[in-house]
Formats: C-alpha cells, sequence, structure tokens
C-alpha cells in the first residue's frame, strides 16, 4: 500500500515536473525578443567604467536585478489574483519612463543647450578622481538596475501570462524558473560583451609558431580593433530598444492602437509586418518620451529646481 502510494506520488511530481518543462519553454520563447533588449540596454549601461571595474558592476546590477525580481514574481501574482486591471496601467507607467530615459539621452547629444553645457565643462572632470569614479559607477549601477526593474516586469508578466491558467505552485516554480535564467543568461553575456577587448588582446599577445597561432594573434587583433564600435553599436541600440519596449509596452496598453495596427498591417506578412510593427513602437515612444521629458522639464521649472546632468 505504501509502496502504490510512493509510485503515484512520484508520478504525480513528474506529471508537475512535466509541465513546468514545458511550460517554461513556451514563457522563454515568448520573453526571448524582451531578452535581446534587455541585453543591448544593460550592455550600454554598463559601459564606459574603468576596465578592472566592469566586472564588479555586471555584479553588481545582476544582483540588483535578481532582487527585482524577487520583488516582482511575488508582487505580480499577487496583482494577477487580486487587482488583475492594474498590471496593464503599471506595466504603461513603466514603458513611459523607458521612453523618458530614451528621449532625455537623446536631447542630450542634439539640443544646442546640452552641447554647451557639455563643452563648457571644465577640463578637470576628464581626470576624475577616486570618489567621483566611485560616484559614477555607483549612479551607473542605480541607473542600470531601475532601467532592469521595467524590462524584468515586462519578462514577469509575459511569463505570467503563459502559466495563468496552470495551478499555483506551476505559476511560481515556471516564474521563478524564467526569472533566474534571463537574470543569468543576460548578465552572463553582458560580462562577456563588456571584456571582449581583454579577450581580444590575450588572443592577440599569444607566443607560438605556425599558421595555426598567427591566425589565432590575428582574429584577437580583429576582436580588439572591433570592441570600441561593438560598444558604440550597443549604446545606439540600447537607446532604440528603450523606445521600442516602452512604445511596444504603451502601444499595448491604448485600444485604439490596436485598430490602427491592424489597418496598417493589414495583407501584410513576415518581416514586413515585423517593420511595420517596430516603427509605430519607435515612434510612439519617440513621442510618449518627447511629452514625459517636457512635462518633467516643466515641473522642474515651476518648482525651481535645476535639471542635473547625466
Amino acid at each position: 500500500m505504501a509502496g502504490t502510494s510512493l509510485l503515484a506520488l512520484i508520478d504525480d511530481i513528474a506529471s508537475i515536473l512535466d509541465d513546468v518543462a514545458a511550460m517554461s519553454k513556451v514563457a522563454a520563447k515568448k520573453t526571448a525578443s524582451v531578452l535581446g533588449d534587455d541585453l543591448a540596454l544593460n550592455a550600454q549601461q554598463v559601459s564606459g567604467v574603468k576596465a578592472n571595474r566592469e566586472l564588479p558592476v555586471v555584479w553588481a546590477v545582476a544582483k540588483g536585478s535578481l532582487i527585482n525580481k524577487a520583488i516582482l514574481v511575488p508582487l505580480a501574482l499577487l496583482i494577477s489574483a487580486f487587482i488583475p486591471w492594474a498590471i496593464t496601467p503599471l506595466l504603461m507607467i513603466g514603458g513611459a519612463y523607458l521612453c523618458y530615459e530614451g528621449f532625455e539621452k537623446v536631447a542630450h547629444k542634439i539640443l544646442p543647450q546640452q552641447q554647451t553645457e557639455q563643452s563648457n565643462k571644465p577640463a578637470s572632470t576628464i581626470a576624475m578622481s577616486d570618489a567621483e569614479l566611485a560616484k559614477q559607477e555607483k549612479d551607473k549601477v542605480k541607473g542600470a538596475v531601475r532601467t532592469d526593474f521595467i524590462l524584468s516586469a515586462e519578462i514577469i508578466v509575459i511569463s505570467l501570462g503563459t502559466v495563468s491558467a496552470a495551478p499555483f505552485l506551476n505559476q511560481v516554480v515556471v516564474m521563478v524558473l524564467i526569472a533566474v535564467a534571463m537574470t543569468l543568461g543576460v548578465y552572463g553575456l553582458v560580462a562577456a560583451i563588456v571584456k571582449i577587448d581583454d579577450a581580444g588582446l590575450y588572443l592577440s599577445k599569444l607566443s607560438g609558431q605556425g599558421q595555426f597561432m598567427r591566425g589565432v594573434r590575428r582574429f584577437g587583433v580583429l576582436v580588439l580593433n572591433a570592441a570600441p564600435l561593438l560598444m558604440k553599436t550597443l549604446s545606439v541600440v540600447g537607446t532604440l530598444a528603450m523606445f521600442l519596449v516602452g512604445g511596444s509596452i504603451i502601444s499595448h496598453g491604448l485600444p485604439f492602437t490596436h485598430s490602427l495596427m491592424e489597418i496598417l498591417t493589414n495583407g501584410h506578412q513576415g518581416w514586413v509586418n515585423t517593420l511595420i510593427t517596430g516603427a509605430s513602437d519607435l515612434l510612439i515612444g519617440l513621442v510618449a518620451g518627447a511629452i514625459v521629458l517636457a512635462l518633467v522639464t516643466l515641473g522642474l521649472k515651476l518648482f525651481g529646481r535645476k535639471t542635473s546632468s547625466h
């Protein structure tokens, strides 16, 4: 009798694990697009620190990301259980913040006033003290963790939508698995990206004769020369991702945009559909970012505060 009960328990556990594995696979596929944006954004956010501090900064942001998800998973489950209507407005607020951050970066590059402020900075800021470097590093970590919170929220909500019909225990297990896997995946890749120049330098200095070793050294030089271009590209991609992700979140929360998108994508499939949707999300993100930045700037002027440069 005890043996039969044990076999039944094992069978139940195996069945739950199968369900969890299947749902985790589906959830991972649905969050893959956010993963790409998350990677580009965070690689851009942690760039620009001293070489010997790159990995500690990535680790600090990764810990912050885990804390974000430790807050978001139970919060999402509670909101979904008691006030599910609040999920979309909260996500839209987060999306608007992403658009604001993205547009603020663009404004600092293109507005004459901002360019003048940058050029008038004293030369002493180039050679920063240890205290200033530590503060800059701390600010970068805080900014990256804030951005991660919004992207993590989207990942958690997508995962929750995938498992919403499953038993509560399965929901918890799948969402925890996705949260941990996404964090390890993103920040493992971010660490590899920010240290790619060191890897190129190491390969370029390897000793040894023969055609193979010469090829390895040439490859190392190629990687070393390509690293700055990669980081500049990620900076642009990361800013675009802010508008695309933020615009997509806002677009999904506005009922009238659904009808508009149906009209725009009618008769189009594949990459054309994706291009139209992406362009629409980008436009919505830019408009939302401009509106929020204008409101924030107006609010700061009304309250007599000076905007701080980033």
